[in-house]
């Protein structure tokens, strides 16, 4: 399924195409990770390391929201890393993995 008004036009930075938009509603975890998927042409959702480029990148990038982003690396015990895009600051959702957050998709280039 080919989604444009997520994808729009990627931002290419290092090995990774950004999507030009994040899904217009904050998603579960589960349920983000499988819109990524359903985008098709290997869009998923970005692990810890790949959100904290996004983070560092935002300018550039564009279109972000305040607030806390999903990364596709699970905790180590339950709940799922994310990162708050006002500070930087990357913590493991642990009781907000039922919660909602933003997310964008990515896919290695």
């Amino acid at each position: 399924m080919k989604n444009n008004k997520i994808t729009g036009t990627p931002i290419k930075i290092k090995n990774l195409e950004i999507a030009q938009h994040d899904f217009p509603d904050p998603l579960k975890w589960k349920d983000a990770k499988k819109a990524c998927t359903e985008l098709g042409e290997g869009w998923r959702m970005p692990t810890k390391d790949e959100l904290n480029i996004l983070y560092k990148n935002k300018k550039k990038i564009g279109g972000f929201e305040g607030g806390e982003y999903w990364s596709s690396t699970e905790g180590e015990m339950y709940g799922a890393w994310g990162q708050y895009f006002d500070d930087g600051f990357q913590a493991n959702f642990e009781d907000n993995i039922k919660g909602t957050h933003s997310v964008r998709a990515v896919r290695s280039v």
